[in-house]
């Protein structure tokens, strides 16, 4: 027998305090329960794998919760606490706390599960950083764990934290690091361009015998800072490099790059994209073996390359500057958030097909849900100050659910679930080869007078007159009928000035109608 699939939540942060929904579907009209009644705190996370939950209070207190009965597993009064995070597992917390001087070490490892709160590492950090926090990362089975230090990566021996570091990778200069976390075979670092020489990335094994051997390597000028895209299997790295001067005059925004790295040395290159511009945007499929990315000046183009680095098919162009693939890898949408106007495509990457378009306006945060069935886009503050509110939509971007706030927004998040816990989507979409459109039967007639033959013409009653439709436009409703499930519009909504006018122009002919009558009769 299959094993019961897990049922989605979603946290809700506002300015009162967090709680979880349940996930959809919701009844028309209705507002999701409450799973957890509203609790006060500054910022809330899920570790990786959804199994706990990290709630946190500014220079106050650290609570972890476990997700599946949503009670406390240990809290810690932590004075002075900046910023925490949990391991991908949520076995350790780490925490950063304001220190008055080096001697007091204000970066600290936590086990979660002991009975009691004793530190398992500590040291001394003087700055926290976007790109340096969490300080310790773990690969996704917390066999690996390492952080970077001046002029070289430090590994823990994650079994015991107290042994501190057990070995070294001497790396001169590096400013960024990304260790690979399903699995932790490997770990990427950079160093900024300086003085006339290159910045660089170099890739090093996590294997201790091997450390200190340069997997693979590449460099390149123009770049300030980078950003890091381990693939599942940690085979492959995609680093976006930016610069924050453009030196061509063409973007306001800066220069980037994206350039592809494998660890077997397959490819180390710049990935050949079709159109000048920034990289908006790229993400892994869920398998790990093609990606996608949406780059060039407006309207950006959307490409998906095989791990290979060959283009494999197009997604066209338009607006857009965001890509999600949902977690079973069939689905795509491709979006215009921030300061674009928030057009969505959906893609069918099965079919290679477009399945559906819409629009969700000021989005800031987007997301699938774990299933795969389900996209959340949120608008939050600090971001927007107004009109903060949630919409989910399903695999083809018809609107299932919205809700606005009233008060601010801050977080809205599904809980991290494992893909394969759940069902592939059966079919979710018809082809257009295999759709059949079958005549209607009229209103009140039988069954044997409304078959008539596809060559014969159909008697249909006088109709208001209106816009011109085309003869295929009847057959493009059906299809759009089947292919949305009888939930994509068929046809834009009047708006109030078409609506006047419409009026005015039936009373005209009215009006003429009645002074024709007239003179008939005189």
């Amino acid at each position: 027998m299959a094993s019961q699939q897990p049922a989605l939540s979603i946290l809700v942060r506002e300015p009162d305090g967090f709680t979880v929904w349940p996930g959809p579907p919701y009844p028309p009209g209705s507002n999701p329960p409450q799973k957890l009644p509203k609790t006060a705190c500054s910022a809330t996370t899920f570790s990786s794998d959804g199994s706990r939950l990290l709630v946190t209070v500014a220079s106050t207190s650290a609570t972890v919760y476990d997700c599946s009965s949503l009670s406390v597993i240990r809290s810690f009064d932590l004075p002075g606490l900046t910023a925490a995070a949990l391991s991908p597992t949520g076995s350790y917390l780490q925490t950063f706390q304001k220190s008055s001087s080096p001697q007091v070490k204000n970066v600290t490892v936590w086990h979660v599960d002991t009975a009691t709160a004793t530190a398992l590492y500590q040291h001394y950090q003087k700055n926290l950083s976007k790109a340096t926090w969490p300080m310790v990362q773990f690969s996704a089975d917390e066999s690996v764990a390492c952080r970077m230090q001046t002029n070289e990566m430090q590994f823990f021996d994650t079994k015991d934290f107290t042994k501190g570091i057990v070995h070294k990778v001497r790396f001169p200069s590096i400013a960024a690091m990304q260790l690979a976390s399903d699995p932790g075979s490997h770990v990427a670092g950079f160093v900024p361009e300086a003085k006339g020489v290159p910045a660089s990335v170099q890739i090093f094994s996590c294997d201790k015998d091997a450390q200190n051997q340069v997997v693979a390597r590449r460099s390149f000028f123009r770049c300030s800072t980078v950003q890091f895209h381990w693939n599942k299997g940690s085979t492959g790295l995609l680093i976006v490099s930016q610069a924050d001067v453009d030196k061509t005059n063409q973007s306001y925004y800066g220069e980037t790059k994206l350039h592809y790295l494998t660890t077997d040395r397959a490819f180390e290159g710049i990935v050949p994209l079709k159109k000048e511009g920034p990289v908006h945007d790229v993400r892994w499929s869920s398998s790990g073996s093609e990606f996608a990315v949406v780059y060039g000046f407006m309207p950006a183009k959307a490409t998906i390359f095989n791990k290979k680095c060959n283009p494999l098919h197009e997604l066209g162009e338009g607006p857009y500057n965001t890509i999600r693939w949902n977690p079973k890898g069939r689905f795509i949408v491709i979006a215009g958030f921030g300061n674009l106007p928030g057009d969505m495509a959906f893609w069918d990457y099965a079919e290679k097909k477009l399945v559906g378009k819409t629009k969700a306006e000021w989005s800031v945060i987007s997301e699938w849900s774990p299933d795969g069935r389900h996209f959340m886009t949120a608008t939050t503050a600090p971001r927007l100050q107004i009109d903060n509110g949630i919409k989910i939509f399903d695999h083809s971007g018809s609107l299932q659910f919205k809700k606005m706030f009233e008060n601010k927004l801050y977080q809205a998040d599904w809980k991290p679930e494992a893909p394969e816990r759940f069902d592939d989507i059966a079919e979710l979409t018809t082809s257009l080869s295999n759709i059949k459109i079958e005549d209607t039967k009229k209103q009140g007639q039988g069954s044997k007078s409304a078959q008539t033959s596809s060559k014969a013409p159909v008697t249909i009653g006088a109709k208001p007159a209106g816009a011109y439709r085309p003869p295929q436009s009847k057959h493009t409703a059906a299809l759009q009928d089947k292919l949305f499930g009888g939930l994509a519009p068929t046809g834009p909504e009047m708006s109030k000035t078409a609506l006047r006018n419409k009026k005015r122009r039936e009373k005209q002919k009215e009006k003429k109608a009645g002074e024709g009558s007239s003179a008939d009769d005189s």
